[in-house]
Order: structure tokens, then C-alpha cells, then sequence
């Protein structure tokens, strides 16, 4: 049975150690395929200004898909360092998914002092006031603080995430170690697995998994979700990545 870790925000002080590499800027691109065939590519990119980190990530579809299936999406996150784990506390998430049909457009505000988030529907225009614990992380932020974990086999950790209109304690599971053929080389990694239901990218059933390379940097080369019909991968094919600088 794998031990639960919830990361309450002494935790992940103490968790974020300088031992992983806190490469930024970095910039991520990834070719998708769908049950092999390729279908689009993808980036995720962070970078910093002063006291704050802003994390871009999009997906879009190559030309053949778009003639019937057209995706665009884009997702970003603003983070403030200040006293804060890497990558920072979310201050600010948007996400903006063009699928097929399938549109949608939010923003979340976030005020991590006051224990309080604003959530606005951009098509609808409904607003929501959602109170969320200390720390709480939108799904991108809680992915980059996840790679700077110790990340043991078997474990599973737990942290507070807000990307709608509740707050999910999603539970991220360490499944094993895996060699792998990459962009980089056959490299060791590590597998895991956030619980979670994703969005964008083709609609995810729930059920993702993720490779980081076992190493400092834990750049993370190639992810997985189900789909109605097969999967989607994510195979990382180049970007700009290096070990720690500060």
C-alpha cells in the first residue's frame, strides 16, 4: 500500500530541497500522437521577472487534424517566489481549450493571504468565491513543485489544487523506476501518476502518467492519458533545459 504524503505548507518547505535542479527559464516541446498516429505538438515554458514566475503551456493540432478536429489551447500561471517553494504560490490561472466544438474559457484569481480564490467563466460570465487552504496550487504550478519532490517509489503525495470550482487534494502516486528511449538519450525515470481528471488536450479520462527523468533536472520527457478512444502521448522532441543555475 502506497504511504500518503499531504503536503501541508510547512511540509513543502521542508519537501522542496535544493537537491533538484530549479532550471528557469525552461522551455518544453513535445510532439503529441493518438495511438501512434501524430496529431500536434505542444509546449510548456516557464520563466521569471523579478519576484515572479510565469508558467505557458499550449497544445495545437497539426494541419490534417484541423480540418476536423481543430485544437488551440492555452493555459498560463503566475506565480509569486517570495518565501514560497518552487515554483511560487499561484496568484493568477487561465485557461483557454479549443477542441473540436468543445470550448472553454476561465480564470482563476487567487489571494493565498486571505485563504480566498475568484473564479470567473469568461463565456458565462458567472463568478465564484471559493475559500482554499495554505498553500493551494493551480494544476501547472502543482505539477512543476511536484518534480522538486523526493519522489520515492511507492509513495504518494498530496496537494491542494484549484483549476475549477472546487479545490481537489489531488493525490500524485510514485509508481516505479523506468528506462526509457529520448530525445536525450536512454535515460533512467520515474513514473508517476497524479490522480487527477485532466483537461485539454483530446478531454482525458482521468487516468495520466508521467515520466521525469531520474536525475536533478526532472524534466519530464514524455506523459500519457486515456482518451475515449486509445491515448494521447506526449513525446518530448527538444526545448532548452540545463542543470540548476541558481
Amino acid at each position: 500500500m502506497a504511504v500518503l504524503v499531504w503536503m501541508s505548507f510547512e511540509a513543502l518547505l521542508a519537501h522542496s530541497s535544493g537537491t533538484f535542479a530549479q532550471t528557469v527559464p525552461e522551455k518544453l516541446v513535445y510532439e503529441l500522437s493518438w495511438t501512434g498516429i501524430p496529431v500536434g505538438t505542444a509546449t510548456q515554458e516557464i520563466t521569471e521577472r523579478g519576484n515572479v514566475r510565469r508558467i505557458l503551456s499550449t497544445a495545437r493540432s497539426n494541419d490534417w487534424l484541423s480540418v476536423f478536429f481543430p485544437v488551440d489551447d492555452l493555459i498560463e500561471s503566475i506565480l509569486v517566489k517570495g518565501g514560497a517553494p518552487f515554483p511560487g504560490l499561484t496568484r493568477y490561472y487561465r485557461m483557454q481549450i479549443r477542441e473540436g466544438r468543445h470550448n472553454r474559457d476561465r480564470e482563476i484569481t487567487f489571494d493565498q493571504a486571505k485563504g480566498v480564490a475568484v473564479y470567473h467563466d469568461r463565456r458565462s460570465n458567472e463568478l465564484r468565491e471559493i475559500p482554499i487552504p495554505s498553500p493551494t496550487f493551480d494544476i501547472y504550478g502543482s505539477f512543476y513543485f511536484t518534480r522538486h519532490l523526493p519522489l520515492e517509489v511507492g509513495k504518494s503525495y498530496v496537494v491542494a489544487v484549484l483549476d475549477g470550482k472546487d479545490v481537489e487534494r489531488v493525490e500524485v502516486r510514485v509508481l516505479r523506476r523506468e528506462k526509457l528511449k529520448t530525445v536525450l538519450g536512454e535515460l533512467n525515470t520515474i513514473v508517476i501518476r497524479p490522480m487527477v481528471k485532466s483537461e485539454g488536450v483530446f478531454e482525458g479520462k482521468g487516468s495520466v502518467h508521467i515520466w521525469l527523468t531520474d536525475d536533478k533536472r526532472r524534466i519530464p520527457v514524455r506523459a500519457q492519458t486515456k482518451v475515449t478512444v486509445g491515448s494521447v502521448t506526449a513525446n518530448l522532441i527538444g526545448g532548452s533545459y540545463g542543470p540548476a543555475s541558481h
